[in-house]
């Protein structure tokens, strides 16, 4: 008869994440980068930050509508450069 033996190993996981952005809120509607923005239900890939040119980086949902309300030429909300996406 063979016997087997279980060995109860405990393991407790940390982790943790930040986004590479000098600021810890988005510069319009000021939530946190590692929560979501007003539109967004819950954190995550459906969020991301953008950056912009001049190194600024706000949520998706945030700069795009900044975007589409300035007219006839949209700057960034922090900085007031001409607003470009950094590619």
């Amino acid at each position: 008869m063979k016997f087997c033996s279980l060995i109860n190993l405990r393991w407790h996981a940390v982790a943790s994440w930040t986004w590479d952005a000098q600021d810890e809120t988005c510069g319009i509607c000021r939530m946190a980068f590692d929560g979501c923005c007003p539109d967004c239900k819950l954190p995550g890939d459906d969020c991301p930050l953008i950056w912009g040119a001049c190194n600024h980086a706000f949520h998706l949902h945030c700069i795009l509508k900044w975007v589409n309300s300035q007219t006839p030429q949209a700057h960034c909300p922090m900085c007031r450069r001409e607003w470009q996406f950094k590619g």
